[in-house]
């Protein structure tokens, strides 16, 4: 297929998708059918009917897609848009994953000569069963590029959530999202507290009292419970009054309804026309009222679970010099760091909510949090750092200790005669010749040789998104030569570090 003069991509289901496409034709057809004829607008041939008719047209778009390509370009056609780009403007052909649930979507992405950046509707592909067709189209797609076009990178760069090209969008608007609800919930403190306060406050009403100021005294009114509903998990429970008096009925929390009984005679407190309290022979309930340091922690919960979308898009920026496949440093320094934070945030914007420069001891408090938060954003910030395989050469430790085993976590990534199945998780030296084990030590059971003699270091690199996501971030990779072969090795980078000069210096003989 690579030296094919023409890639054409259709959908692999595509009988399937013509089938469902008919089937919402049909349903549409229902659904007006009964609309027009029998008026029923309610009606459940009528709601199944246009659940059809809106999966079909979904189908439809799929079935409909197209993407093409020749000695001209790239031509991608959709229901709804067509689009054509020579091969001297595509600067590159990526890969482009996208996760589902429990599943792995790949599509490609072509990048253009001025940064821009274009998703094909096909080839995709969505289980390990359609990844042979998609690969070997892609391969296709490649060829052609590389045939008619120039492609800046000769390796398929491959983008997923973990490397430098995903936009941060998403992440962008959910920090926002997050800032605006602990600041919502910020401008409500105040708001409960002045409840909570009016409620305690409040006395019964009187003869003398006001008209206009009875909503804010106390009323009380007798009723007699007729029923009880409790809810079950996150239902409601209801009590209901007989005859309807002074109300139908009112809903209590689930405790306060096993208190009650059918035929108790109860007392209703009324309090800015809400009924907030139910007073009977042996069981009293009283509606919560939120105060201040509940929707503070509210806030300050917000506020904190902002700062981890926050930290994934200053990662982003702080790695925006990188190649758009290289996979940036986890944010989970400063997830460490927020629930740090947490530990003294959430405690004082609870017990003083409105309070914390009244007292010295509040203060102390607040400045001590700041200074350890401060020291865990510093220490979050140098976890995250970004290291390349020359700084890590440079400042990576030997720890050589003759005789002995040293176990450093490491595994090929490719299958070899010394890894087959990528069984091996551990790389060991030291007391004899560089092997890989299933294990972390002691010992060398089930250890297999590493031919050292075969292998050649081409290049340290960091890691990229065709790694998989199964290389930790902060790993660095060694390109191997293996006899012809291209291997890849990841560890740590020091450990990887001491691992090639190991090699280095054991496929050297000795003079």
């Amino acid at each position: 297929m690579n030296d094919a003069r023409e890639v054409i991509c259709r959908p692999l289901q595509n009988r399937a998708l013509w089938f469902l496409v008919g089937l919402g034709a049909a349903g549409a057809g229902v659904a007006t059918v009964r609309m027009a004829y029998w008026g029923a607008f309610v009606d459940v041939w009528v709601f199944v009917g246009l659940t059809a008719a809106v999966v079909g047209v979904a189908c439809l778009h799929g079935a409909t897609a197209r993407v093409s390509a020749d000695a001209r370009g790239l031509h991608n056609r959709t229901l709804l848009r067509r689009w054509s780009m020579p091969w001297h403007n595509i600067a590159d052909l990526r890969v482009y994953m996208q996760y589902g649930r429990n599943q792995e979507i790949r599509r490609v992405s072509v990048v253009l000569r001025d940064g821009r950046k274009r998703r094909l509707s096909l080839p995709m592909s969505g289980s390990v069963d359609d990844r042979p067709d998609f690969d070997a189209k892609l391969d296709a797609l490649r060829a052609l590029h590389r045939r008619h076009g120039a492609p800046e990178s000769s390796h398929l760069p491959v983008i997923s959530y973990r490397t430098a090209g995903r936009g941060s969008a998403v992440s962008l608007g959910l920090c926002v999202l997050l800032l605006a609800g602990a600041g919502l919930a910020a401008l409500f403190v105040p708001i409960a507290e002045s409840e909570k306060q009016a409620w305690r406050s409040a006395t019964p009403c009187t003869a003398r009292t006001p008209a206009a100021e009875r909503g804010e005294c106390l009323t009380t009114v007798p009723a007699v419970i007729e029923r009880i509903e409790v809810g079950s998990g996150k239902q409601r429970s209801w009590v209901y009054f007989a005859d309807d008096e002074p109300l139908d009925r009112l809903s209590v929390s689930r405790e306060g309804a096993r208190g009650f009984q059918p035929g108790d005679s109860v007392e209703l407190t009324v309090w800015r026309r809400e009924v907030r309290e139910i007073t009977g022979e042996h069981h009293v309930w009283r509606e919560h009222f939120p105060g201040a340091g509940d929707i503070a922690v509210v806030a300050a919960a917000c506020a904190l679970a902002a700062g981890y979308p926050g930290a994934k898009v200053l990662l982003r920026r702080r790695g925006r010099r990188l190649p758009d496949d290289e996979v940036l440093p986890s944010a989970l320094p400063f997830a460490g760091a927020l629930v740090g934070t947490a530990l003294w945030l959430l405690p004082l914007s609870f017990l003083h909510p409105m309070t914390v420069l009244d007292s010295p001891v509040t203060v102390a408090w607040a400045a001590t949090g700041s200074l350890a938060t401060l020291g865990l954003f510093a220490w979050a910030w140098r976890a995250t750092r970004i290291r390349t395989p020359e700084t890590a050469a440079a400042t990576g430790a030997t720890r050589e200790s003759p005789g002995e085993d040293v176990f450093l976590a490491a595994r090929f990534l490719e299958s070899t005669d010394y890894n087959p199945n990528g069984f091996g998780t551990h790389i060991v030296l030291g007391g004899g010749p560089p092997a890989v084990t299933p294990h972390s030590g002691p010992g060398r059971f089930a250890a297999k040789p590493i031919p050292v003699e075969r292998l050649a270091v081409k290049d340290v690199r960091r890691v990229r998104g065709s790694d998989g996501d199964a290389v930790p971030r902060g790993w660095h990779i060694a390109e191997l030569d293996d006899a012809g072969t291209p291997v890849r090795l990841a560890a740590a980078p020091a450990d990887l570090t001491r691992i090639t000069r190991e090699l280095d210096r054991s496929a050297t003989p000795e003079p």
